[in-house]
């Protein structure tokens, strides 16, 4: 079970806390959306994975019938951790429902964004968790919808089916501009909606994580087979609070908590990502050299 650790604080959360951000953390990461979620024991979990289907094969009234074996292998689905510390003022310890609301605003978006960003972009935090930063990349900035048709049609040939997109604001924007040869929007139901639920066929998430600038060309975007895409979460968060800790800032300053009258909540998950990466593609944009991205660079 999920649970609330205090340390040297007077402060008392709603009980329900860890679970709501863990809600919210599922809600706002594109990615944990569109994937499966399996149960994940602490000491991982092997995932079997079929390789090639099996084929049926017609035969006559009195002859055998064949027999076909799919091929099978198997992965084995670590959870790894990933864990923020925010610290407050005592402005929020006077004030719980106060505290309440900034945890579940800022915490489930940074583990969200920390996800979904690892996932399409950066390095993997063990062996045994997928990154889909090698797959195929399509380029949308000009060709938009062919650049969308060859994604479906490469997921098609290794074996996928494309059945869901997570792209982020920067995508969407181009999305919006996609224009057919009447100058008429392409991916939105209504002009005045300015919405984007689906993309040739298939629903859409949006998440600024996934975002990532380059030199030639930004990641904007994931389009895959998502139920080749599986994740786990090791029990739930955990959330703990301290107001005698001395924090290091990622400049290596520090903020001693009881010198500034402050304290801090750290919220940290344990969870694993595993996938088909042949059945997924990247979405890039052309880079535009633009400051101050959503992502992480």
């Amino acid at each position: 079970m999920s649970g609330i650790a205090t340390n040297r604080t007077n402060i008392t959360l709603p009980s329900e806390v860890s679970s709501v951000i863990l809600q919210k953390t599922q809600e706002q990461s594109a990615i944990m959306a569109l994937a499966q979620r399996i149960p994940l024991p602490g000491h991982g979990v092997t995932i079997p994975v079929i390789t090639s289907d099996p084929a049926a094969s017609w035969v006559a009234e009195t002859d055998n019938k064949p027999v076909s074996n799919p091929g099978l292998s198997t992965k084995l689905m670590t959870g790894y951790t990933l864990a923020v510390i925010v610290p407050f003022s005592n402005q929020f310890r006077r004030d719980v429902r106060a505290l309440y609301d900034a945890l579940v605003g800022r915490l489930p978006l940074a583990l969200a964004k920390k996800f979904d960003y690892t996932v399409a972009n950066g390095s993997t935090p063990g062996s045994n968790f997928d990154v889909l930063s090698g797959c195929t990349a399509q380029n949308i900035s000009s060709t938009t919808y062919a650049s969308l048709v060859a994604a479906y049609s490469d997921i098609a040939a290794h074996g996928g089916d494309l059945n869901g997109f997570a792209i982020t604001p920067n995508a969407k924007a181009i999305l919006l501009g996609a224009l057919d040869g009447q100058n008429r929007p392409l991916f939105i139901d209504s002009p005045a909606e300015g919405a984007i639920p689906m993309l040739l066929g298939a629903p859409v998430r949006q998440s600024k994580g996934i975002y990532k600038a380059g030199i030639a060309s930004d990641t904007v975007g994931i389009a895959g087979d998502w139920t080749q895409a599986v994740y786990g979460i090791v029990e739930g968060i955990y959330i703990s609070i301290s107001d005698e800790a001395t924090l290091t800032l990622g400049d290596s300053s520090t903020i001693n908590l009881w010198q500034k009258n402050m304290f801090a909540v750290r919220a940290e998950i344990e969870i694993g990502f595993r996938a088909d990466t042949d059945c997924f593609n990247l979405l890039t944009a052309t880079a535009s050299g633009a400051t101050g991205a959503t992502g992480e660079s």
